[in-house]
């Protein structure tokens, strides 16, 4: 059966007291049967994703089927395997404790190097070369000889004779290595050790308790592995590590003793223990989108396109809550949609790529304004000549945009990023960031040497200084103060003295503020040289973060859901496993039971819990301002609601309403200064989007 996730995957069971003549629902391929459609569509969904692994050939990244396909084709080709050579391989496989890779070399020179009977080769016959298969290995002394049934075409024996070894040719080997896999695999049910299925050991006479003619070196005990002692096994009995455990009739059998188990593991196989902390309750991710589910994960892909590529494109970054909200309005002239469209279709003409051809065949302007941006749309739709989008060409020709469906709506902007991230000035830029990035990592890395060795060596010069032996911790830091207050360290400034009023004042001193009189001073240098230091680094990680422009996953949980933070978004998104369904998180203390609910056991939830921890200054601050801008916008409304009551009059100042007033500032030309009069240019200054 094909692998999940590199582990067997258990069928459907059917459903219980099915009636004959009961409607349902059954899966082609796996003959499972659901009576609920939709639990038929969620695992014929699954089905049809590549997660699925071949389990006789190994390969990945299948969907179910073709996994199936694959298996059946491979089983068929292992079955012609050499009947006489399956005993003497899967002895040679059983309680093998090498990896695949070094197994298949063993066998594959093994039967390069020896001769056995059964296997093809070639053999000098006259002057000639035939092929020939070997019946029987005979050797009196050293002389050895094979006795031979020489092959015609058909490969059936035609003639018996006997040839000495040096006549033997071996031109191919018997199998390729590819094949010795296959039939590993499938003769197999376990690795470390290789146990062969239990039917077909019994089949070929295999041992299942004992290894039987090979001389393998297996490490049974960590003691003789400190040792450097192996244990070798030849015709001896070989049983793993077992206990004696009573049954129900009362006697005694034998079970082999779980091993430890070495965390962290796959978050599957996690089970609760007793040892676990009492770990918080995972919060329900919010899903009050107003576009449909299953456009989600476009609207945000689109959005971030936006953000990121906004300075190429000359358009002013907007939030995603007024791109949501301008996508699913009704109306035709949002400046947000007519700006956001004419942006993207004068950057692929300014790209001078297939688009600027087609507009050039069709004897168009090449300047897109507000007012006629449609028509170019149009065009665009034509050339990429995709039904379910270019059915929509009359209405928007009507100027009825606003009135198309929102899948249709984000599939055009979908259409239209696939196409501007192909475009030369976008590689140009991704190029530039990727070698600036690794300019900047390679300072930081100069940055950590170069801090390092300044610490170490003020170490040394530290430990050089004659200071006082007696010492003590105040607030964590190592002081040199005298073990008891009350009595004084002697400097050698001769600042202090140890007399009674003294010792009163620098006790008072102490007591208020924890530093020792006369170092004061030199502390505060090495903060401020601390303080230095680390506005440094944030400064270089803030220049490494603006060109990481595309949005990595933070991670996954057990159940494999994909979280997404976007630095101009304050919500953490969840994305299910086949991107079906989506949440978001926009609270800290949602958050904060996010982390408290990840079980650091698996690795999946291990890794996720470390990012969240990483960047939990940056997503939480991001979280309290949406908060805190939200409840802004509320007073507001409340406050505009009332007067708009009072003079009977909609409230269009509205903050939900904002994306009736975008604005594309890039269109705004600065005001020239003396400086730009002389040659000088006025950049404008825009942070791309980044993630963690």
């Amino acid at each position: 059966m094909p692998l999940h996730k590199r582990k067997p995957f258990p069928l459907a069971d059917p459903p219980k007291d099915l009636d004959p003549n009961e409607l349902v629902y059954q899966v082609r391929f796996t003959k499972e049967i659901f009576r609920d459609y939709q639990e038929y569509l969620n695992r014929l969904n699954l089905y049809r994703q590549r997660l699925w692994t071949c389990k006789v050939t190994g390969k990945i990244n299948l969907t179910y089927e073709e996994a199936l396909v694959s298996e059946h084709n491979a089983t068929e080709r292992v079955q012609q395997f050499p009947s006489e050579l399956v005993p003497r391989v899967l002895n040679m496989i059983q309680y093998s404790t090498l990896n695949l890779t070094d197994l298949i070399n063993e066998i594959h020179t093994n039967l390069q190097k020896n001769l056995y009977e059964g296997i093809e080769l070639h053999a000098k016959k006259g002057e000639s070369v035939c092929a020939c298969r070997i019946i029987e290995v005979m050797k009196d002394g050293e002389i050895a000889q094979c006795k031979v049934g020489w092959l015609d075409k058909l490969r059936q024996v035609t003639d018996v004779t006997v040839v000495s070894v040096e006549d033997l040719v071996r031109k191919k080997p018997p199998f390729s290595r590819s094949f010795l896999k296959a039939f590993i695999r499938e003769s197999t049910c376990r690795i470390s050790p290789w146990l062969v299925h239990e039917k077909l050991a019994k089949k070929h006479g295999i041992l299942t308790d004992q290894l039987a003619g090979q001389n393998r070196v297996i490490d049974i005990s960590r003691d003789s592995k400190k040792s450097g002692t192996k244990n070798k096994l030849g015709n001896q009995n070989f049983r793993p590590h077992q206990k004696k455990r009573k049954t129900e009739n009362g006697h005694e059998s034998e079970n082999q003793v779980e091993e430890p188990i070495i965390y962290p593991i796959d978050d599957l196989l996690v089970k609760p223990s007793a040892d676990d902390p009492n770990y918080a309750d995972r919060p329900s991710p919010s899903t009050d989108f107003q576009v449909p589910m299953d456009c989600v994960g476009d609207l945000l892909m689109v959005w971030n396109f936006f953000t990121s590529f906004g300075r190429l494109l000359h358009l002013w970054p907007f939030s995603l809550e007024d791109f949501e909200n301008a996508i699913t309005h009704k109306d035709s002239e949002l400046m947000l949609i007519l700006e956001s469209h004419s942006a993207i279709l004068k950057f692929l003409i300014r790209d001078g790529g297939d688009y600027f051809t087609a507009i050039q065949n069709k004897r168009q302007k090449l300047k897109v304004k507000l007012t006629n941006w449609a028509n170019y749309l149009c065009h665009f739709l034509e050339m990429r000549n995709k039904p379910e989008l270019s059915d929509h060409i009359p209405i928007i020709k009507r100027g009825h945009y606003g009135l198309l469906d929102i899948h249709v709506k984000l599939g055009i902007l979908r259409e239209l990023v696939a196409e501007a991230l192909i475009t030369s000035a976008i590689r140009d830029k991704l190029d530039d960031c990727i070698e600036q990035k690794k300019i900047l990592l390679a300072r930081r890395r100069e940055e950590v040497k170069t801090n390092k060795e300044q610490y170490l060596q003020k170490e040394g010069d530290h430990h050089t200084k004659e200071v006082n032996p007696e010492r003590m911790l105040v607030n964590g830091k190592r002081n040199y103060v005298n073990s008891t207050i009350g009595s004084v360290p002697k400097y050698h400034n001769g600042d202090l003295k140890a007399n009674g009023k003294v010792q009163s004042v620098y006790r008072k001193l102490i007591m208020e503020n924890g530093k020792l009189p006369g170092r004061i001073e030199a502390k505060d240098d090495e903060n401020q040289d601390k303080i230095s230091i680390n506005e440094q680094r944030e400064h270089l990680e803030r220049e490494i973060e603006k060109l990481s422009i595309r949005t990595n996953c933070i991670g996954k949980d057990r159940s494999y859901n994909r979280y997404w933070f976007f630095r101009r978004e304050g919500r953490l998104f969840v994305e299910s496993l086949d991107s079906s369904k989506w949440g978001y998180y926009s609270t800290k203390e949602e958050l904060d039971a996010l982390i408290g609910s990840l079980n650091e056991k698996g690795v999946r939830e291990r890794d996720l819990k470390r990012q969240l921890e990483k960047y939990y200054v940056k997503i939480s601050t991001a979280l309290q301002k949406r908060s805190k801008d939200i409840a802004q916008k509320a007073l507001m409304d409340e406050g505009e609601l009332r007067r708009s009551a009072r003079v009977r009059s909609q409230p269009r100042c509205s903050p939900a309403m904002a994306f009736h007033k975008y604005t594309n500032k890039w269109k705004e030309k600065p005001k020239q200064s003396k400086r730009h009069k002389k040659g000088h240019t006025l950049n404008l200054i825009f942070v791309e989007g980044t993630s963690p």
